[in-house]
């Protein structure tokens, strides 16, 4: 992760093949044209509706995409593309204010998102999809083209061969529309930012049988941190063939680029905290330079119908990542005055050694193939909902060596910024890796009675990884093979309630860092697996929902053990491990001209079964608040037709700062608010919307994120006022 102090930075990875869209796509278009001869007359793929009925919501991340949300035995959140439009979201950390158990990571201005989900940061590499299909998470993401964005909060390993615990994200992609759309989004902020977006969908053809969905964006960054503004775009085309009645042949791609200069956190002066100033920007020297993020992202589909209970799915995804990734960024201090070096923090006057940090070209390529079945089959009184199929990985990520010379270009300050020399020496070897795995699941949710159902999954893994420094050295390479089960009961306790308890495992598998300290470098470690226990009550009906969960995870830990000053004095080992135990409470209602909702997450997190630092058992780790409590609610004004009130509330509790919880960021609530109005304009529906984002104008830390052995503090938002119109034509 570039942003942090380089040399110290670990980059998971997995990714490449060759394969050629176009030809998959022909391969693809002649395989559905045999199989159309011969598909049962009685076969048809179920028909795609679109509803805003709770109980009628689908988690796909969740990997029983036939059965609703309301009646599945896990946690998701559902945004969709409406909720998006209406909050003004653009990044993925702007979804966090809708649910309780999400909260920010390491989100800076001009980079890549970061989630923390139940207390633990999903891992960039391995816990991030796309429409189900595998891809990287470090790259800017827009969400424009996105129908909806799925969080699931829970061991991810069921859907997953290796990932952090915690949950996954899955970002789904818009498709073509049954009538026909057009659409232009315009909007400005006070800072003065300017964005475009067309949106643009329908069907052609003989009996309509071809659909297109057009997403194009151009957009102005004016950021509120000074020498933070740039620029972003995005191309998104997606289109489908209905071949016959039994097949469904879809195709996209989507190609962004956000060049914007990144702001680095602050940190601690000396034992106490700096002012919450989001306005400080230490990437701001004469030679900084913006960040740039190139994302090419496309798959190809087909949907086969075999008859009326069984279907099979094929798909194929590519997903190309080039990074310029540059930052002016600070880390520790020498304080003269007392001769005191503080490794993790500023000095206590605001002092800090600045680096200059480049790391041009990175590329990351992810290729996966997946092979699904699903149906239905009856055993005597007994239904099985069947799922079972194999998915296929390559990744592969490149980079040129590095400007990260472990020499500090001078002595800046926070509350001066004064101008030093650059020293872009490129001489850091950049560590290259591949991956490759092959994974088969299957996952079967059995109805023995109407009341009562049990839910069976497995998925066995096969991962070859290695990596190496472009210098030659740092080489390893191991493989390894993983099974993560997961097993569920719910009950129905009447038709709009259900208890459920579930219980899974998640493994984590990486080798010890190539680097000359540690006696064990480059040798692989042994598997960590995560444990997870979740019991819930949920209840959903056209007005009502809420839901009850408590959830318990075990998660081991790495530590370095020894003096890890000289070669060879370091070990990479097994340390102990976190719990991470809490419940959580959601509500909404939706009836009349109310639309309400609300969430809790009450979190106990704690390391326990340490050796290397046993002082650190018992406590709470680090950017982990204990309470966290959304609600957010719309009005539609019965006295004037078309106008609408938004209003969300976020309250986010007391975080430790330091390990050893010796100092802590206090907690902090914001309120945004908005206003939409509807009407029509020539003829055509016109909506405008206003929407206040950080009404108060409060200054607070938003996050404290201890990572690489530095404290990291990132000011919340300013209030930003943002005006939009979208018209259709």
């Amino acid at each position: 992760m570039a942003h942090l102090k380089p040399h110290f930075k670990k980059k998971p990875t997995i990714p490449s093949v060759e394969w050629s869209l176009p030809a998959l796509f022909f391969v693809a278009l002649q395989a559905s044209a045999q199989t159309a001869e011969t598909a049962r007359p009685d076969a048809s793929l179920a028909p795609v509706t679109i509803s805003e009925r709770a109980s009628a919501v689908v988690a796909d991340v969740g990997g029983f995409p036939d059965i609703p949300l309301a009646r599945s035995p896990f946690a998701a959140t559902v945004v969709d593309s409406k909720t998006i439009d209406e909050i003004g979201a653009v990044r993925l950390s702007d979804l966090f204010r809708l649910d309780s158990s999400l909260s920010d990571a390491y989100n800076a201005v001009g980079y890549w998102d970061f989630v923390t989900i139940r207390g633990f940061v999903v891992d960039q590499t391995y816990n991030y999809r796309r429409d189900g299909l595998p891809v990287s998470g470090e790259t800017s993401v827009p969400l424009e083209n996105k129908e909806r964005v799925e969080f699931l909060k829970g061991t991810s390993g069921i859907l997953a061969g290796t990932s952090a615990p915690g949950g996954l994200v899955n970002y789904v992609v818009k498709r073509p529309t049954e009538t026909t759309l057009r659409s232009l989004r315009l909007e400005t902020s006070s800072d003065g930012g300017l964005l475009g977006h067309l949106d643009m969908g329908g069907r052609f053809g003989e009996d309509r049988r071809f659909g297109y969905r057009l997403n194009a964006v151009a957009a102005d960054l004016q950021s509120y941190v000074p020498d933070a503004n740039g620029k972003r775009g995005l191309f998104a085309l997606a289109m489908d063939w209905r071949a016959t009645r039994d097949t469904l042949i879809e195709g996209e791609f989507e190609y962004s680029r956000l060049r914007q200069p990144s702001v680095p956190g602050l940190s601690l002066l000396g034992n106490a905290l700096p002012p919450a100033d989001p306005f400080i920007n230490i990437n701001s020297q004469p030679w900084s330079q913006a960040n740039q993020l190139d994302n090419f992202t496309g798959s190809i589909g087909i949907q086969q119908a075999i008859n009326s209970q069984w279907r099979w799915q094929g798909q194929l995804g590519t997903q190309r990542l080039t990074s310029n990734d540059r930052l002016a960024y600070p880390f520790g201090c020498y304080d003269n005055n007392s001769g005191v070096y503080y490794a993790d923090r500023f000095c206590p006057n605001g002092d800090f050694d600045l680096y200059d940090y480049r790391s041009n070209n990175e590329r990351r390529q992810t290729q996966s193939a997946l092979l699904k079945v699903i149906g239905d089959v009856n055993t005597g009184s007994v239904r099985h909902n069947l799922s079972f199929g194999v998915q296929g990985t390559r990744y592969r990520e490149t980079g040129e060596p590095q400007a990260d010379n472990n020499a500090a270009v001078g002595t800046g300050n926070i509350f001066t910024l004064p101008a030093l020399p650059e020293a872009p020496i490129y001489q850091d070897p950049y560590i290259t890796r591949k991956e490759r795995g092959v994974e088969f699941f299957a996952f079967d949710a059995i109805q023995w009675t109407q009341a009562f159902q049990t839910w069976l999954g497995v998925r066995y893994s096969r991962l070859h990884r290695e990596s190496a420094a472009t210098d030659g050295s740092q080489s390893t390479a191991y493989d390894r093979s993983i099974t993560t089960p997961w097993v569920a009961a719910t009950w129905q306790l009447d038709p709009q309630t259900m208890a459920y308890a579930s219980y899974g495992e998640g493994v984590e598998s990486v080798v010890a860092p190539g680097r000359s300290r540690y006696s064990n470098a480059g040798q692989p470690l042994p598997a960590l697996k995560s444990r997870q226990t979740e019991v819930g009550v949920k209840s959903t009906s056209d007005t009502l929902r809420w839901n009850v969960t408590w959830f318990n995870v075990v998660r081991p830990l790495w530590g370095d053990a020894g003096a890890c000053d000289q070669p060879g004095t370091c070990i990479r080992q097994e340390d102990g491990s976190v719990r991470n135990q809490g419940i959580e409470l959601g509500a909404g209602y939706s009836a009349g001209p109310w639309r309400l909702g609300a969430s809790a997450t009450w979190l106990q997190a704690q390391r326990q079964d340490g050796v290397i630092n046993p002082s650190l058992n018992g406590m709470r780790p680090t950017n982990v608040p204990d309470l966290i409590v959304r609600a957010n609610g719309v009005y539609r004004v019965a006295g004037v037709p078309g106008l609408s009130l938004l209003g969300t509330v976020s309250y986010e509790g007391s975080r430790s700062v330091l390990p050893d919880e010796s100092i802590t960021l206090p907690a902090w609530t914001r309120v945004d608010l908005g206003l939409t109005y509807e009407t029509r304009l020539m003829g055509q529906p016109n909506t405008w919307s206003l929407t206040v984002d950080n009404v108060a104008n409060r200054r607070y830390f938003k996050e404290s994120p201890y990572q690489y052995g530095h404290v990291y503090l990132f000011p919340g938002a300013p209030r930003t006022v943002k005006l939009a119109v979208q018209t259709s034509f």
